[in-house]
């Protein structure tokens, strides 16, 4: 039974505290945290224990039908890619085509191509020692070289598919995957320029490598194919996002015909990258002989970390459904809509809130897409709108990367910073690259 909405708004409150509160002082994994948060909330809003339990496992199943999926299959593609030398290739290739005066900018272009398929902390790993070589035989701050890279691969991983927290997010806010790409690059592009060599270029220009020493390399033990190329990698990473914005473009703008049914199969998430991983494999296997025990290493290793970002969204979603089915989402609408907050800034305020207090973006990006969807759903937003909420989403989950954020130390570690230095640079420029995503999103709402 529902209470008033000040009660229903208390317990979201504690709620969301006690995530935060397990996550980051109890140091409790978030999987755990969130459906222990989960339960307990469908208990104190006076659910009878079977019906929050089936509210739990409706969550989880719904959401994990297709966010496993799909998540797999990118971090098959991103395994593959890895360790044929694909994303080295591309970066090499732009480097020369940019010219040595305009590297921040080929850096960029590289963070935004390679962060389309590869997870955040993946891609930087691999490309460090590119940007560590750089500042080096430059003279200038690793920074300098580093910001541009680490913008492009941030606005990816926070806006586009197939990463965990935008699929999560566009899965619970039922968004559509073809215009999530298209606002997600409209949106993500211009933060990641402005956050990246503009932002380097004024602010980190200064000659110097200091005292730091070169990034460790990626991990040697990882399994090896021969190198694919810069063509065929390029053509590999883009073939998902073509395929999906094409199939959102024939489904808005093509009558009835089997042309229109076949683009739109092909361009569903599953099927695109389905597609693209059939074409790395055989070209791996055909082209380039590699053996079959190598491949299937290959891509046993880029599942490992996918398990646990699925349980995560898992957990989260089955909180998501406990507000649903608890009626508190709609009193949290009812509240948000008295209070005349749009739609769009509070997913965004809700999302940076839970980054800034427990730091992974993910948790952020699914807790704030949990809340904002019963207000989504009321609210009679156009596919357009309810694409560029998630993307407000993801803007919240990008500002304010710190301490108590993995990529914070990763960024220290692998570029020889102090916390100081660190919090100068990356920390500021993921909050510059969030702060302009929702700028986007604000600009584009009424065009929408």
């Amino acid at each position: 039974m529902m209470g008033e909405p000040w009660h229903t708004l208390l317990i979201v409150g504690v709620s969301i505290a006690a995530v935060v509160f397990m996550v980051l002082q109890l140091k409790m994994q978030p999987f755990l945290a969130l459906l222990v948060v989960a339960l307990v909330t469908g208990l104190a809003f006076g659910g009878e224990p079977a019906t929050v339990i089936a509210a739990v496992k409706k969550g989880t199943g719904d959401a994990l039908g297709f966010v496993a999926v799909v998540i797999g299959l990118g971090a098959l593609l991103g395994g593959m890619l890895e360790a044929s030398g694909g994303v080295t290739a591309i970066s090499h290739k732009l480097l020369a085509a940019f010219g040595e005066k305009r590297i921040p900018w080929a850096l960029l272009v590289v963070g935004i191509i390679v962060g389309i398929p590869l997870f955040f902390d993946v891609a930087f790993i691999i490309l460090a020692p590119l940007v560590a070589t750089l500042a080096v035989r430059a003279e200038r701050r690793v920074v300098y070289f580093a910001i541009p890279l680490l913008a492009g691969l941030m606005a990816m991983h926070a806006l586009l598919p197939p990463h965990p927290g935008p699929v999560a997010a566009a899965e619970l806010l039922k968004t559509d995957y073809g215009m999530l790409a298209i606002y997600g690059l409209v949106c993500g592009i211009p933060a990641a320029i402005i956050a990246g060599p503009l932002y380097a270029k004024y602010f980190h220009s200064a000659p110097g490598w200091g005292d730091t020493s070169p990034p460790p390399m990626l991990d040697e033990g990882a399994p090896q194919t021969k190198p694919i190329g810069f063509w065929f990698a390029l053509l590999a990473m883009l073939v998902p996002l073509v395929l999906i914005i094409a199939g959102t473009v024939a489904d808005k703008t093509m009558a009835a015909s089997s042309l229109r049914t076949a683009l739109v199969f092909i361009g569903h998430p599953f099927v695109a990258l389905v597609v693209a991983c059939l074409l790395v494999l055989i070209w791996l296997r055909v082209v380039k002989g590699a053996p079959l025990a190598t491949i299937s290493s290959i891509m046993t290793r880029a599942l490992e970390p996918a398990g646990v970002m699925v349980l995560i969204i898992g957990a989260g979603a089955a909180y998501k459904e406990v507000l649903i089915e608890s009626g508190a989402g709609a009193q949290i609408t009812a509240a948000m809509t008295q209070a005349n907050v749009s739609v769009l800034f509070f997913a965004f305020l809700l999302s940076a809130f839970v980054r800034i207090a427990q730091g992974s973006a993910t948790v952020a990006m699914v807790t704030a897409a949990g809340l904002a969807a019963p207000m989504v759903a009321a609210a009679g937003l156009t596919p357009g709108q309810v694409a560029l909420v998630t993307v407000a989403i993801g803007a919240g989950a990008s500002i304010m990367s710190h301490v108590n954020d993995t990529g914070f130390w990763l960024v220290k570690q692998y570029l020889g910073l102090t916390e100081a230095q660190t919090l100068r640079s990356w920390t500021i420029c993921a909050t510059i690259a969030g702060s302009t995503m929702l700028a986007m999103a604000l600009l584009l709402w009424n065009f929408a």
